[in-house]
This record gives C-alpha cells, sequence and structure tokens, in this order.
C-alpha cells in the first residue's frame, strides 16, 4: 500500500482494501465505497494512500482545482485532517484547500478545531428512502408514480431480471442512445456520468455489486445496479431508462427494491448535484431522510 505523501490511483486491485476499510468505518456517504470511487476515477483523478491508520483520498477536478475526502480511520481525526489540509496549501500550491463530501460523524469531529471551517453542502446530501416505500408506492403521495406504473402497463409487457453478461451490451446501447439524446458532451456532469455508466458495466462481474434490467420483447429498456453500503442500506450507484417509453423510471426502481436486497431497510440514492430537475425527481419520492455532508476548510490566518 502507498504510504503518505506517495499517491496511486485507483484501480480494481485495490478493492479489498478499500471494502475493508470502509467496512470498518461502517460508511453512511455514497461516495466511500470502493464502486463509486472506480467508476468516477477517470472524471475526478482520484488518488490514494495511508497515513498512519487512516485512508486518505485526493480529487483532482481539472487542472487546477485539488480537494480531499475525509480520512477515513480510526477517531479523533483533527490532527491528521489538519496536515493533511494544510500540505495542500503548502506542498501542493492549493489556494484553497478543503476537505468536501464529509459525513456528520467527522464534521462533529472537527466542530471548534482551530483555524478549521465546517459547512453544510446542500448540493451533496445524499436522498435515502424507505425500501418499503418503494415497493409499495401506496398513499397519496405516490399516486403519481402509480399512474406512471399503470400508463406503462397499458401499452406494454415487460419482464425484470436480474442484469447479467448477457445484457451488458444492450445496457451499453441503452445509456449511447440515452447520451444523443440529451447531448451529454455539452455537459461535464453527464460527461462524467457517462463514463461512470460505462466504468460499471464493463466492469461488472468484478465489482460487489448488483443490477436489474426491464425487458420487453427481449431487449433492455431499463438498467440499474447498486450495493450494501452498511449493515442496513443498500447505495444504488446507476439508473437508466429509454427516454421514448414512459413510466420505465418508476418501474425499474420499484423492481429493484422488490427483486433485491431483501435485508435493507434503507435505499441511498445519492445526491442532487444541486440540478433543479433532479431535485424535483428525488423529493418525488418522498425521502425518509437526508444523509448531510459538509465542507471541511482550512480558514486564512
Amino acid at each position: 500500500m502507498p504510504q503518505f505523501p506517495v499517491f496511486k490511483p485507483v484501480e480494481l486491485d485495490d478493492r479489498d482494501v478499500f471494502q475493508n476499510l470502509f467496512r470498518t468505518y461502517k460508511v453512511v456517504t455514497s461516495e466511500l465505497t470502493f464502486t463509486n470511487l472506480f467508476i468516477w476515477r477517470l472524471h475526478y483523478n482520484y488518488q490514494w494512500t495511508m497515513y498512519k491508520d487512516w485512508l486518505v483520498i485526493l480529487c483532482r477536478e481539472g487542472k487546477d482545482v485539488l480537494w480531499a475526502m475525509e480520512p477515513v480511520g480510526p477517531s479523533p481525526r483533527a490532527d491528521v485532517t489538519c496536515m493533511l489540509l494544510q500540505w495542500m496549501r503548502d506542498e501542493k500550491g492549493e489556494n484553497n484547500p478543503r476537505i468536501e463530501r464529509a459525513d456528520e460523524r467527522f464534521a462533529g469531529e472537527m466542530e471548534g478545531v482551530r483555524d478549521i471551517l465546517v459547512e453544510p453542502t446542500r448540493d451533496h446530501f445524499d436522498y435515502v428512502y424507505l425500501r418499503e416505500d418503494l415497493i409499495r408506492l401506496a398513499g397519496s403521495n405516490y399516486r403519481s408514480k402509480r399512474n406512471h406504473i399503470n400508463q406503462l402497463l397499458r401499452s406494454y409487457s415487460f419482464r425484470y431480471a436480474p442484469l447479467g453478461r448477457e445484457h451488458i451490451g444492450d445496457c451499453l446501447e441503452l445509456q449511447e442512445k440515452w447520451c444523443k439524446l440529451r447531448r451529454c458532451e455539452d455537459d461535464l456532469n453527464l460527461v462524467g456520468e457517462w463514463g461512470a455508466v460505462r466504468e460499471i458495466l464493463r466492469a461488472y462481474e468484478s465489482l460487489d455489486v448488483q443490477g436489474g434490467v426491464v425487458l420487453i420483447e427481449n431487449k433492455v429498456m431499463a438498467f440499474t445496479a447498486g450495493e450494501m453500503l452498511n449493515d442496513e442500506t443498500v447505495v444504488v450507484h446507476i439508473e437508466k431508462a429509454d427516454p421514448d417509453i414512459p413510466g420505465l423510471y418508476p418501474v425499474i426502481n420499484q423492481q429493484f427494491c422488490e427483486n433485491n436486497w431483501e435485508n435493507a431497510r434503507y435505499i441511498n440514492r445519492e445526491q442532487d448535484l444541486g440540478v433543479p430537475g433532479m431535485r424535483e425527481a428525488k423529493l418525488s419520492y418522498h425521502p425518509d431522510h437526508f444523509v448531510k455532508k459538509y465542507r471541511i476548510t482550512l480558514m486564512e490566518k
């Protein structure tokens, strides 16, 4: 394993190291899974190292913006955090050294530490739902979801199946269609997501994930994939549906929750990134709670 200050890129062979550390830490944020780091590794240029007992992950967006994730390991973490932020400023030349997407536990440790500013970042809050709610879609809150599903059922006969090797080609083809319609090449976030979807599908059998597909006339029209985040929560990493067929998103969401994850209580569907349409869509499923995240900044002297 690399030792600070030597960093290495995230690679598939690192999976067991990350999973063991995350399992011990009992993660709650969607970012802290090996799958997430692996499929987004090229977009965010993730690099990692060990500093004593802590996993340290750096991210570089573009050429100039450098930030870190919270050190993953035992508490207290104030000393390692202050060291890391000062190193980013003094050795890496980062004018605004910071830790992004930190969980509430870590934010609590850093509250009141000298020269440290802790602030919530609403755009990165994870949306967490009761699995039973997403399966039953009961009550007036979910009337529109039931209507969308019924609309699909009136027009099509579908079949749900676990995502397998035989579906990967169709999934990649559907993703390409989705991106052409949404003009992914014109949006940096969509370009990154495009790459992440390709990565999770191509490495699907090597990652600790489960997936599902909705088939119409034996053709994949929607697909999704996720994994256990902790003992009671699933995190959904990807979800795509043919935009020409209304009702597919509620169907793939419901079917995935119903046919998988029988031991899970919660479904984490990640953040909205501050995108209005995405926020509206995630709120429409009426989350049980949010996983709050924070920015930890080294204040200027």
